[in-house]
């Protein structure tokens, strides 16, 4: 397994775990937009560009969330 495979297997697994873990915190949203920016990060690395921009409006998605829970 190369770096970059590896960086993406983190940056999925990350996503799974925090999208588990969102109803115990807000703070589990944000680290969730984190991990999608890491998980876009991946996918322009990669040269797979349409996943790339998915995973950054699920981050954009993902941070409006954050925001509304804190109100």
């Amino acid at each position: 397994m190369d770096r970059l495979t590896a960086f993406g297997l983190f940056a999925v697994t990350a996503m799974l775990v925090c999208y588990a873990l969102e109803n115990r915190s807000r703070w589990f949203i944000l680290a969730f937009a984190g991990a999608c920016l890491l998980g876009s990060a991946y996918g322009f690395l990669q040269g797979a560009w349409p996943f790339g921009v998915v995973e950054a409006i699920w981050a954009l998605v993902a941070l409006r969330r954050w925001r509304a829970r804190a109100v």
